[in-house]
């Protein structure tokens, strides 16, 4: 059994960090399987089409498959570094991955999660850990597409909430959303002198009606169909 995790949104301006987590058991993966999961590598480098056409294949190949989402506001609270290492930890967690060899792209968690190792670049060297990585990929891709229904002006629908010229000309023109991350430092920020926002200043310029998961900081555990049936 080997466990893998990953993040998606660390270095993003907008939107939520989500970590997830793969669990392989790679004494029942058939060769069908291992077919379907020969492409994995890193997501970032993966087209969409790519990673939604890899996504159902690891839910299929998954023993178990756990998502955890937190929120702008959490990760302006928390810190960002403090809140990747905790959600990366507690995707693992939901696993139950005892007796597993627990892999995390990247991070050591310390005394966080079950006891793991930190693999550099681990999504281009494990299958586990690039599955995560397109799981928490495709997770945070859909979620800012449609968000950029309800904050349109931003791109979000091209850009996922990422540096981009266009997204920070959009935030010199009209200011931040209610999903931009306001502890992030960033050159289109300070041009808008954003950290008077430590003082508690107002500075969104849009009113866009928030969705439902605008601020949503939750746990998500998925078990793959083949899994529930076995």
């Amino acid at each position: 059994m080997v466990a893998g995790a990953d993040e998606a949104g660390r270095g993003s301006l907008a939107g939520p960090l989500v970590a997830a987590a793969v669990l392989f058991d790679l004494e029942a993966l058939g060769l069908g399987d291992r077919r379907a999961l020969a492409g994995l590598h890193d997501s970032k480098q993966m087209t969409p089409e790519q990673r939604e056409e890899l996504y159902p294949c690891v839910l299929r190949a998954a023993a178990r498959v756990s998502v955890v989402v937190r929120c702008v506001r959490g990760i302006d609270s928390r810190g960002l570094h403090i809140t990747n290492l905790e959600a990366l930890a507690t995707a693992l967690d939901r696993l139950e991955p005892a007796g597993a060899v627990c892999l995390v792209d990247g991070f050591r968690l310390g005394a966080r999660g079950p006891a793991h190792r930190a693999v550099v670049d681990g999504d281009c060297t494990s299958a586990a850990i690039a599955a995560a990585s397109v799981v928490a990929k495709v997770t945070r891709d859909r979620y800012m597409r449609r968000a950029g229904a309800s904050y349109p002006g931003w791109g979000f629908d091209e850009n996922v909430g990422y540096s981009t010229p266009e997204h920070r000309d959009a935030i010199t023109r009209i200011g931040i959303s209610a999903l931009h991350r306001r502890s992030f430092q960033s050159v289109a920020y300070s041009q808008l002198e954003l950290a008077a926002l430590e003082g508690g200043a107002e500075v969104l310029v849009a009113d866009h009606a928030a969705g439902p998961e605008s601020y949503a900081d939750d746990v998500e555990a998925h078990l793959p169909p083949a899994a529930a049936a076995g």
